[in-house]
C-alpha cells in the first residue's frame, strides 16, 4: 500500500499542510504557515494529541451526562478535531461548524472528510457576523478556537462579541475558547475581565508553567451562567498525561486584578507567539 504523502495548498489565509504521522496509520497534522492548527486521526476520532484540545474535550466530557447528545457550535474549523471527538463521545449531537477559509474548508474535506452521518454542518463564514446572525437560544456548547494565523483576531475579544455569545447560548451553556499569552498576561486578563461582564462563572485551564509565566502557551477559557464542576474538571486535568490546572473563585478574581474589559473601538489580537512557541521544523 503506498504511503500517504503531504500536502501543501494555497488556501484564503495562508499556506495549509497536511502531514502524515508515520507513527500512527491515517493521522494527520494540519499546519498553516507554519502554525500547528489541529491534529487528527481518522481512525481514532477520541484521540487529541494537543494539550489545549485535551483540555476542551475534558470540558465536553464533564458539562453534560456521559454520552448525551448535544447542539455545539464551533467557531474555527481546523481539520475539524473537536467536533469529531464530541460526535464520537456524544452520538447524535448536532454540530454547526464556521471557519472563514473557505480554502481550508475544502482541503479537509477533500483529504479528512467526515462522515456523511456524523450530524457536522460546514459554514464558510466570519465567526463574528455568523454568531451575530444565529438563532437565540441555540447551542449547548459554543467552543471558539479562531486564529488569524497564530493570534486570536482582535474582533472576537470584546464585550460586543461576549454577548453574541451569550444570546446563541441556551440558559445552562457553556462557552469555551482556546486562547494564549504569556506573562503579564494583559491579553489573558482582559478576557477573562471582558467574559466576566456576561456571564457569572468563569474558569481557566492551563499548564502550571504557562501560569506561573514560565512559557507561553495556551489557557482554556470556560464561561456560564451556571455553576461549573470544577472539581471534576480539575480531575480530570490533573491526572491528563499533560497536567493543567483549573483556576477559578477567589484566585481567578486575583489573577484577573484590575484588568478592564474589551469594547470594539480598543479590541486588539492576541499578542505574537514568540518564534519557536507553536512552530514545528
Amino acid at each position: 500500500m503506498d504511503e500517504p504523502i503531504p500536502v501543501t495548498r494555497a488556501v484564503d489565509h495562508g499556506t495549509a499542510k497536511l502531514m502524515p504521522d508515520v507513527d500512527r496509520k491515517r493521522a494527520w497534522l494540519l499546519t498553516v504557515d507554519g502554525a500547528p492548527q489541529s491534529y487528527v486521526d481518522l481512525d481514532a476520532p477520541t484521540h487529541l494529541e494537543f494539550e489545549y484540545a485535551r483540555r476542551l474535550g475534558h470540558v465536553l466530557d464533564t458539562v453534560a451526562e456521559p454520552e448525551a447528545a448535544l447542539d455545539v457550535l464551533h467557531l474555527g474549523g481546523g481539520a475539524l478535531t473537536l467536533p469529531r471527538y464530541a460526535a464520537a463521545t456524544r452520538p447524535g449531537s448536532r454540530q454547526d461548524v464556521v471557519e472563514a477559509d473557505r480554502g481550508l474548508l475544502s482541503l479537509v474535506g477533500e483529504y479528512l472528510p467526515v462522515p456523511d452521518d456524523a450530524g457536522i454542518t460546514l459554514h464558510g463564514a466570519d465567526a463574528r457576523a455568523w454568531l451575530e446572525a444565529a438563532p437565540a437560544d441555540s447551542a449547548d456548547i459554543l467552543i471558539a478556537d479562531v486564529f488569524g494565523g497564530a493570534r486570536v483576531p482582535a474582533h472576537l475579544t470584546s464585550t460586543a462579541y461576549a454577548l453574541a455569545a451569550a444570546r446563541v447560548l441556551r440558559a445552562d451553556g457553556v462557552y469555551l475558547a482556546n486562547l494564549a499569552d504569556a506573562a503579564p498576561f494583559a491579553f489573558l486578563r482582559s478576557q477573562l475581565a471582558t467574559f466576566s461582564t456576561v456571564f457569572e462563572e468563569l474558569a481557566l485551564i492551563a499548564e502550571p508553567g504557562v501560569l506561573r509565566g514560565r512559557r507561553f502557551g495556551n489557557a482554556v477559557l470556560v464561561a456560564s451562567h451556571r455553576p461549573l464542576d470544577t472539581a471534576a474538571l480539575a480531575r480530570r486535568t490533573a491526572s491528563d498525561a499533560f497536567p493543567a490546572r483549573v483556576e477559578h473563585g477567589l484566585a481567578l478574581r486575583e489573577f484577573i486584578s484590575a484588568a478592564e474589559p474589551v469594547r470594539d473601538e480598543n479590541a486588539v489580537p492576541s499578542p505574537e507567539p514568540p518564534d519557536g512557541a507553536f512552530s514545528i521544523g
